[in-house]
């Protein structure tokens, strides 16, 4: 299929086009955002794979040592991030966030801890290992950049655009 092909409506707006019948015409997978969407972000995750296996780490996991090289660089960030901190930044409940950070934990690369203010938060800090895999995972977005075949300024105008998406829809979630 030609990805450049304009999909064909979803929807007849004529029912005698959908066979005279007064019925809607099937809606076309080809048409759905969502579904280009959800098959791209399988495809990134599938790509990765290769790049973090050497590194001990999945593509979600990447995503934790990510945002916390991020905050660990950050001078205004002064105490470790708490859970509900990290999952705000990764767009994860702590449901899906707690399984990702014991694996990491377990591999020594993190610590999760209870706060001295507040018990019902836990922070997470960087281990000195996982400090250290910073260093070996520093040209995995690079390479990932080479394997998309998008210039500087499509991943700029793609990046707003998912954006913008992903914002109308968490408002659209509030109501």
């Amino acid at each position: 299929m030609n990805a450049s092909a304009a999909p064909s409506s979803p929807v007849s707006p004529d029912p005698a086009a959908a066979g005279g019948q007064g019925t809607q015409a099937p809606i076309a997978l080809s048409a759905l955002l969502c579904f280009d969407v959800y098959a791209t972000s399988r495809a990134v995750t599938r790509a990765y794979r290769p790049l973090l296996e050497p590194l001990g780490l999945t593509y979600p996991q990447f995503l934790v040592m990510l945002s916390l090289w991020e905050a660990d660089a950050d001078d205004a960030v002064t105490r470790p991030l708490t859970v509900g901190a990290l999952g705000e930044r990764l767009a994860l409940d702590s449901g899906t966030l707690s399984p990702l950070l014991k694996r990491l934990e377990a591999s020594g690369l993190l610590r999760r801890e209870r706060s001295t203010h507040d018990e019902r938060e836990v922070q997470v800090a960087l281990s000195d290992e996982g400090r250290a895999l910073q260093a070996k995972a520093a040209d995995v977005p690079t390479q990932m950049t080479g394997l998309m075949g998008l210039n500087p300024r499509d991943v700029q105008r793609l990046q707003v655009s998912l954006r913008l998406l992903r914002s109308h829809l968490d408002q659209h979630d509030d109501d």
